[in-house]
């Protein structure tokens, strides 16, 4: 806490009373030393930005729940996108094999998709036709 405090200008007893609002998080220690995260900088340096415009820390916390609630949701999506191209370029892959009617392409379907995946995708092209 003592070189956050330092990097941050501020007091020790800033910090701890911005971590026991809850608008820092800190990880403790076995010997119960509190650690802060580098982002822990950038929050402070928010902090004091919202206060010295005149913000309460009351409010300063609702603005910081909603944004982490935010970054919190926008990773989210990326993971979701991810997964979703990822679904695609299996799909497009299957797709092909289903087009062909030779032995290595049966051969691939039996090896890399279950029956009940087999089942989703006949569903999903009926779905689309």
């Amino acid at each position: 806490m003592g070189e956050l405090a330092i990097k941050v200008n501020l007091t020790k007893r800033t910090i701890d009373h911005y971590t026991n609002l809850g608008l820092l998080e800190a990880e403790r220690s076995p010997s119960n030393y509190r650690y802060y995260d580098h982002s822990a900088i950038d929050r402070i340096h928010l902090i004091e930005q919202w206060k010295s415009e005149g913000m309460s820390l009351v409010d300063i916390k609702k603005k910081l729940l909603d944004k982490d609630v935010h970054e919190a949701e926008e990773i989210d999506v990326r993971e979701l996108r991810l997964k979703i191209n990822g679904l695609k370029e299996d799909v497009s892959e299957v797709l092909a094999h289903l087009n062909k009617s030779d032995a290595g392409s049966q051969e691939y379907i039996k090896k890399n998709v279950s029956s009940e995946s087999m089942s989703l995708i006949q569903t999903l092209l009926l779905l689309l036709k």
